[in-house]
C-alpha cells in the first residue's frame, strides 16, 4: 500500500476522535485535528489531558474505533497494520520518541541501540554503520557507543533514544514530553535539534506542558484541557498570550 502524499494533503487528519483504555473512562473526546507535512505542531495540556495518548495513536501503538485516524492518506486501523507492507511503510517514515527512555531503551550496547531499527527495516549492512556513526556524531555520544544503555544517566538516555530514531532517517517525528528531565544545557539543544529536522523538511509533533519548548520551537498549537478535548488551535503567539486559556487548560496557575 503506497504513502504518496498529493500536494497539499495533511499528514495527518483526526476526525471527531475518541478513546478509553477501559470502555469507559474517556481518554479522548472528540479530537478533530490536522498535522501539515513539514510543520512543527505542539499538542500541549497538563498531565492526564490525554496528549500522551493521542501522541499514541498517531504512532498505531493504540487504536480507536471508527475510520478517525488518516495517516499519509491511510486510515490508520489494527487491521491496516496486520498488513506486513503497511506496518513496514509506516514504520519507516514515523519515529517514536517516549516520555521514559526506559521503556524505548532495551539492546545491550548504544551501538546496538541505535542499528536496531535500521536492521529491523533490512537496511544493508554498511549503510547501518553509516548511519550509526552519523547518529552517534550528530548527537554528540560518539563516547558512549559500547556503554549499556541502562547505565547511562536520564539525559544520556534521551539522546540514546533520539539517535535509534535518527538512523531510521524518518519522514515524522512524534515526540512525547521530549523535554522531560533535562537539564538546561540539554533541553537548549533539544531546541535546536527540533527546529533542525523542521528545516529539513520533516515534520515534527510534540506534546508536552513545557511552554518554552512551544514558544521556542512550534509553528502551531493544539491545546487540550482535563476533559481530553482540544479547546484551542492557533499560532504560539496567540497561544501563549491567552493566560485564560491557559489557566483553563491547566497550564499556568490563576493569580
Amino acid at each position: 500500500m503506497a504513502f504518496e502524499l498529493a500536494e497539499n494533503q495533511p499528514v495527518y487528519e483526526v476526525t471527531n476522535l475518541g478513546f478509553s483504555y477501559d470502555g469507559q473512562t474517556p481518554a479522548l473526546e472528540a479530537i478533530d485535528m490536522i498535522v501539515h507535512p513539514h510543520e512543527i505542531l505542539a499538542i500541549v495540556g497538563s498531565n492526564g489531558s490525554g496528549k500522551s495518548t493521542l501522541l499514541k495513536i498517531l504512532d498505531g501503538l493504540y487504536f480507536p474505533t471508527g475510520d478517525t485516524v488518516k495517516a499519509f492518506g491511510q486510515i490508520l486501523s489494527e487491521q491496516a497494520f496486520r498488513d506486513d507492507v503497511f506496518n513496514f511503510e509506516f514504520r519507516k517514515r514515523v519515529g517514536f520518541i517516549f516520555q521514559d527512555s526506559d521503556v524505548q531503551l532495551f539492546m545491550p550496547s548504544v551501538w546496538d541501540e541505535i542499528a536496531f531499527g535500521p536492521l529491523q527495516l533490512g537496511v544493508e549492512k554498511q549503510e547501518i554503520v553509516s548511519r550509526v556513526e552519523r547518529a552517534l556524531n550528530e548527537l554528540n555520544i560518539a563516547k558512549l557507543r559500547d556503554r549499556a544503555p541502562h547505565q547511562l544517566s536520564g539525559g544520556e538516555k534521551k539522546l540514546v533514544a533520539l539517535a535509534s530514531v535518527v538512523s531510521l532517517a524518518p519522514e515524522v517525528w512524534l515526540m512525547d514530553e521530549p523535554s522531560a528531565g533535562l537539564d538546561p544545557r540539554s533541553a537548549s539543544w533539544l531546541k535546536g535539534f527540533i527546529s533542525a529536522q523542521a528545516q529539513a523538511k520533516k515534520t515534527v509533533v510534540i506534546s508536552t506542558h513545557d511552554l518554552s519548548l512551544v514558544e521556542a520551537v512550534a509553528n502551531r498549537v493544539y491545546v487540550m484541557d482535563e476533559n481530553h478535548r482540544v479547546i484551542a488551535e492557533g499560532s504560539p503567539e496567540v497561544i501563549l498570550s491567552d493566560r485564560s486559556l491557559l489557566i483553563q487548560a491547566n497550564l499556568c496557575v490563576n493569580k
